[in-house]
């Protein structure tokens, strides 16, 4: 199914909103009101258009600035939770962990010993490579992994 141009644009500004301000809070029925579509329209569109669910595409924006001041800044990671738009530490470490596969200070080490090796690389190659995949949700990833550990302790015990 195709969309409209005009649609697209509407879509896009909300996106761009998104992009300028990952750290607000973003419901489907604020960017619904920048795209002048009603919220169902809006969250079916958005995945269609960009193949996430605006929250997903939300918390990618979110995650993604989040890794990247944990390697450029010394600030502690509490501080950059709370700026990059968590109102939990607890979250933002699991959500963090679920989706790149490490913690918040694993990340931060990881960060520091790559940014010396990767100087003369352009950075947006650098951020388009490491740039978390939400395309599945934290949730199945989650189950996925349960299931995992679960087929493998029934193994282990026969």
């Amino acid at each position: 199914m195709t969309q409209s141009p005009e649609l697209l644009r509407r879509l896009l500004r909300a996106k761009d909103r998104i992009d300028q301000a990952p750290h607000e809070d973003w419901p489907v029925h604020r960017l619904a009101a920048i795209s002048a579509v009603s919220p169902a329209h809006f969250a079916r569109s958005f995945k269609l258009a960009f193949g996430l669910p605006p929250h997903r595409y939300l918390l990618t924006r979110r995650i993604e600035r989040a890794a990247a001041l944990l390697g450029e800044t010394h600030r502690s990671i509490t501080d950059i939770a709370f700026d990059t738009g968590w109102q939990s530490i607890g979250t933002f470490g699991r959500v963090f962990r679920d989706v790149t596969g490490e913690t918040p200070s694993e990340r931060r080490t990881l960060e520091r010993e790559v940014a010396q090796g990767l100087e003369a690389v352009p950075e947006c190659f650098v951020r388009a490579a490491r740039r978390p995949d939400l395309r599945t949700a934290v949730l199945e990833k989650r189950r996925q992994a349960g299931s995992g550990s679960m087929g493998r302790r029934k193994k282990e015990a026969t």
